[in-house]
Order: C-alpha cells, then structure tokens, then sequence
C-alpha cells in the first residue's frame, strides 16, 4: 500500500505549537495549493488543505514559517471520524507531514516572509569566476618538455 501526498503552497496563517502531555511537540497550519488548471469561469481555484506537523518538523515549521511562506510538504493523507459538539458525526482529511522544506527564498518577490536561514551548500558562499579575457591559469606544454606523464 501506498500513501504519499507532496504538497506546494503558502501557508494560510501562522504556525500553531502545542505540547502533547507527555511534552510532545505538535504544531497544526493550513497550506493554500493552486489548483493546476483553471475552472470553466477561466479563474484559477485553491484548495485549503490541513497538515499537521510532529516532533522535530513541529518544532522546524513553528520556528521558522510564517503566514504567506512558500512551503513544500512531504507526508501522508490521514482521515480522522470525530464528534461534534451536537453528536453528529464528522470527517476530516490532513496531511501529517514527515518532511516540510522552504518553496521560495526571502529573496523571492522582494518581500521578507519571516526570518528564516537561506541554506547553502558548504563552499557554496566561495564562488567561482572565470579568469579574464586573454589569461589561462594554465601553462602550454612545450616540445623540449618531452613526452606527456600519462
């Protein structure tokens, strides 16, 4: 059996973190994904999705997304059956998310979604350039230099 869902969208409103009683970190927000084509009006539909987040990745997503925050959710479709207040009964779908990454960068549409770390790979801050017009950081090999090493 298979029960995969990826999901990309921004986040509804901000983070809630809560504790378990036994101190569990538990945080809940809700994900506003794009549908992938328009609806017979030519406007483009949203689906507001409930995702739920445990442990680490709670703690991840309350620290450091914020309401408008890109985000990519990896998880698992979870249907819950409840009772509401009057005795009826209910039915809710949530993700429980396993992994959450960024979307976008603060960078992305000159605005600043919160104060969250833009990872880079190690070295990655180094760079490279290419060396100028007309120099080589490489020498020629010459005939006198005699028969190649390899």
């Amino acid at each position: 059996m298979l029960n995969r869902i990826i999901l990309m969208g921004r986040l509804t409103r901000d983070p809630e973190l809560r504790r378990t009683g036994s101190g569990t970190a538990v945080t809940s927000f809700s994900l506003a994904v794009d549908r992938d084509f328009k609806s017979q009006s030519g406007e483009r539909e949203t689906d507001f999705i409930d995702i739920v987040a445990w442990r680490n990745t709670a703690e991840f997503v309350s620290k450091y997304f914020t309401k408008g925050r890109m985000a990519v959710v990896e998880g698992r479709l979870q249907i819950r059956d409840w009772t509401d207040r009057d005795g009826g009964k209910r039915r809710s779908a949530e993700v429980v998310a396993d992994n959450v990454y960024f979307g976008d960068s603060r960078r992305d549409g000159g605005s600043d979604y919160g104060a969250a770390p833009a990872y880079s790979a190690p070295g990655a801050d180094r760079g490279y350039s290419a060396p100028a017009a007309g120099r080589s950081d490489f020498a020629e090999i010459g005939e006198e230099d005699g028969e190649l090493p390899f």
